[in-house]
């Protein structure tokens, strides 16, 4: 489902987007603009998991590693 909004761009822009936008074979005004955001967003969300990614391995270099054999340190194995 699209919603409706408003989007401010320059004059310069919206004079380029309306005399090629038929020419590149977009139906309307609306879909050409449309596209562009969303590329914009698909590159933000790359570059957004990136970020978080990033801060996760950070997270995890500065946490200690927990002993997970702690438990079982003292055992004898071959005894059993």
């Amino acid at each position: 489902m699209l919603v409706q909004t408003k989007v401010q761009i320059d004059k310069e822009s919206y004079d380029f987007i309306k005399k090629v936008h038929k020419q590149l074979n977009y139906r309307s005004l609306s879909e050409y603009i449309r596209e562009a955001v969303n590329a914009k967003i698909r590159d933000d969300r790359g570059r957004m998991r990136e970020r978080k990614r990033a801060a996760a391995m950070e997270m995890l270099s500065e946490a200690p590693p927990e002993n997970l054999f702690g438990s079982i340190e003292g055992d004898e194995f071959e005894d059993r």
